[in-house]
């Protein structure tokens, strides 16, 4: 369909055909609505998309916003039948270090252990075991929540934690990150660290020691995908594959997916929802319009009721994320790695300060704070292209990414634009003094500052997770808005920011009950 077939109604439009967006399509038109879904971009997915990034090596493809799938929940996958083409990394975190010590952690439970044994101590081999054990309770408990209208913390730990955890967990998504991973009883800092950045920090806006850093702990750890085992998993064709999946079976019950196309207004009259005005000025009348933009987006598309303007206000934070696309010539070799070690890559490879970690980390957040780029930011490694060579450009790239974890907003006193082009290069020497050799490896790169993230991606302050993820269940932004006919089905709602999917499938369900369908 061209711009200029554009239907004059539907049952429901779809602002936004990012995941969620296109999750909620999918089962509303299952149920016998007619579905019409508008992207601003030319391409669909949102921030789950495979893009060809790189000036220098065009052919190279690349998952520039997302780059693993764990969250969503095997329900979900089941009832939409994606059978995403997944790959289960081995190993899927490495730690190396600057000396011989180095972690990789895989499928091979006995192997980890000893490797915790050998380049650690004893007892963060068991702290390691009881964290995990604890884990993949809290994690069974806590999956049938995610398909459901959120409660607060204390009613969604009556209603689906079992006793001996309910406190526990109330205290772990109210509270620190830091604080949870001490009652294991780890005698090595930078296993902390690890832990505490990967799933504490990643994407938020908060240092280690902030309460609802928990929260996005335990966000981070509900990977329950078929053979997934608590880790997340890379999807072949890169994180599109993801998006075109759900998109297809969209369609295949009729839902007819516009890009670029971007929405101006939502039509509000009498007090509820009637369709939606395009930047080019054309109306579509709509019974159902289905917000799958980022909160902060909607808001300036519609006047929507004070109370919740008030509450994206509280909720408002910007992004503090840097992600640094990379084009390698080659495979980068780690000094810590033995001539016979398996391979690291396709994990998730954690550059962390060496010397008290934590208050490197703490650091980090006060130089973030005050607008300095931090000296040494917690840095994840990602290098795809040895688990899905499909990636790969017909002379053999290699797409990797840093995926930064804290920078500002806009350097005080200076800007990105100033800065960018230095600050990747000292990036990369970091990745040099474990990898040696690696920054002569770059052939292209691609970063994406916050506000680039928000300009690329078009999420409001540049934040990955839409909303805070140390806001959490009926904290964030509820599926139904106040006006009669306007749902809200991004991110920024229940259960959380990443690619899960939950949002838009209780969006959708949410639509169904209010029409009594």
């Amino acid at each position: 369909m061209s711009r200029s077939e554009l239907p004059a109604r539907a049952d429901v439009v779809v602002i936004g055909a990012g995941h969620n967006g296109l999750v909620a399509a999918a089962l509303l038109a299952q149920a016998g609505l007619d579905v019409l879904v508008l992207e601003r971009d030319r391409v669909i997915g949102g921030a789950a998309r495979t893009e060809q990034p790189f000036a220098k090596v065009p052919g190279l493809r690349q998952s520039t916003g997302s780059y693993l799938l764990g969250l969503m929940p095997p329900e979900l996958e089941q009832l939409l039948d994606l059978r995403l083409p997944l790959v289960r990394r081995d190993p899927h975190y490495f730690l190396p270090t600057l000396g011989e010590r180095h972690l990789l952690m895989g499928n091979d439970r006995a192997t980890t252990r000893a490797q915790l044994v050998d380049f650690f101590t004893e007892a963060d081999a068991d702290a390691d075991e009881r964290l995990a054990s604890e884990l993949a309770m809290l994690r069974e408990d806590l999956a049938p929540a995610w398909l459901a209208e959120p409660r607060s913390v204390e009613e969604t730990a009556e209603r689906y934690i079992r006793a001996s955890l309910r406190e526990i967990f109330i205290e772990l998504v109210q509270g620190d990150v830091v604080s949870y991973l001490d009652r294991f009883g780890f005698a090595s800092e930078l296993l902390v660290a690890m832990y505490a950045v990967t799933d504490g920090l990643s994407g938020l806006h908060a240092g280690p020691d902030d309460a609802g850093t928990g929260h996005n702990f335990l966000v981070h750890n509900m990977c329950r995908l078929p053979a997934a085992d608590g880790t997340w998993m890379i999807v072949r064709g890169g994180m599109g594959t993801v998006s075109a999946t759900i998109a297809d079976r969209a369609r295949a019950h009729g839902v007819r997916i516009m890009p670029d196309t971007p929405v101006a207004s939502v039509v509000v009259s009498g007090g509820a929802a009637s369709g939606i005005v395009l930047s080019d000025g054309r109306e579509i009348a709509a019974s159902v319009v289905v917000a799958a933009c980022d909160p902060f987006t909607l808001s300036s598309l519609v006047a929507l009721p004070e109370c919740l303007v008030e509450r994206l206000d509280a909720v408002r934070r910007a992004g503090t994320t840097l992600k640094v696309n990379l084009a390698l010539a080659e495979l980068p070799r780690f000094r810590c790695l033995p001539e016979d070690a398996p391979s690291p890559f396709g994990s998730t490879i954690h550059l962390l300060e060496q010397e008290a970690p934590l208050q490197a980390v703490r650091d980090m957040w006060a130089d973030v704070q005050a607008g300095r780029l931090p000296d040494f930011p917690t840095i994840e490694w990602y290098l795809h292209t040895t688990a899905d060579p499909s990636l790969q450009d017909a002379d053999g790239h290699h797409s990797s990414a840093l995926f930064v974890q804290s920078v500002p907003w806009q350097p005080a006193g200076s800007s990105w634009d100033a800065e960018l082009d230095r600050y990747v290069g000292h990036l990369l020497e970091i990745c040099d003094r474990f990898a040696p050799g690696t920054s002569a490896l770059v052939a292209d790169t691609y970063a994406l500052t916050p506000p680039g993230i928000e300009a690329h991606f078009g999420i409001r302050h540049g934040h990955i997770h839409h909303v805070d993820n140390s806001f959490g269940f009926d904290q964030r932004i509820p599926y139904a808005t106040g006006i009669d006919g306007l749902y809200a089905a991004s991110a920024g709602c229940f259960p959380a920011g990443s690619v899960i999917g939950a949002a838009g499938h209780n969006a959708a369900r949410r639509v169904l009950a209010d029409l009594a369908r």
